[in-house]
């Protein structure tokens, strides 16, 4: 019934209970989760669970804050891990974040970039982080070849929205859809086509209303297919069928 766009289930808060918890999705409607990577270490576990879970598929690149000491031999790694499987369905997480500013913007850039004529060298999409970098974010997008890809966790305008909108991306909603103060973000959600929507966790991060604040797991789309679904005056389960449609098609996912 739902796929979870955009997840990180390496990550060491799942480590007490990763396998049960995996294991009660396709009980639970959870028919597909794509599985993010953000450098060469959890790229390698992201592979992993997508071998070991058949409805895992997976994303592969550097963050914008796991750039500052990567090389060109890194890009080639990153490159020969796409090619070792099938499961990877996409280049990312990968783009801009200026709040933290660990980063130069500079060298963010030059990264997203390289990563972005990988992707278009693959044929891939592409999984967008963009955090406080809006302008150059897709200034760089526009400029690339890479056809299409997804705007993750959108937290930005409608105007935004319709710029990715025009040069094919995607635009994904995370459980920020349900906060009371995310007005910008139920907006948004509220004018994206249904050919171009997608909802995602982000887990462990961002859960959703009524679970904010705790770890976040797939189990909880539920509740950001609700929020969307009522914002939009449709049913949670056409929610749920575009939202899964629209993530098969932009990933290449055939069956």
């Amino acid at each position: 019934m739902f796929f979870d766009s955009h997840a990180h289930y390496d990550d060491g808060r799942f480590d007490a209970d990763r396998a049960e918890l995996l294991n009660s999705f396709k009980q639970n409607g959870i028919d597909y989760v794509v599985n993010i990577g953000t450098n060469l270490e959890t790229a390698q576990k992201c592979l992993e669970l997508s071998e070991k879970y058949d409805f895992i598929y997976c994303a592969l690149g550097f963050y914008p804050e796991d750039v500052g000491t990567i090389s060109e031999d890194d890009i080639l790694k990153l490159e020969d891990l796409c090619k070792s499987s099938k499961r990877v369905v996409a280049i990312g997480e990968i783009g801009l974040d200026y709040h933290e500013n660990e980063v130069s913007r500079e060298m963010q850039k030059i990264w997203f970039e390289r990563q972005l004529r990988l992707a278009e060298k693959l044929d891939l999409p592409v999984a967008i982080h963009m955090r406080d970098s809006t302008a150059d974010t897709l200034e760089i997008l526009k400029n690339s070849s890479v056809k299409t890809g997804v705007l993750h966790c959108f937290s930005g305008s409608c105007e935004t929205a319709e710029i990715a909108l025009k040069m094919g991306f995607y635009i994904s909603f995370s459980g920020t859809v349900t906060f009371k103060n995310a007005k910008n973000v139920a907006e948004a959600a509220k004018i994206v086509p249904d050919d171009k929507i997608l909802i995602e966790t982000d887990c462990p991060y961002l859960s959703p209303e009524p679970n904010r604040g705790k770890r976040n797991s797939s189990l909880n789309l539920k509740y950001t297919a609700q929020k969307i679904a009522e914002l939009r005056g449709a049913s949670l389960e056409h929610i749920a069928h575009i939202t899964s449609e629209n993530a098969k098609r932009m990933y290449g996912i055939k069956n």
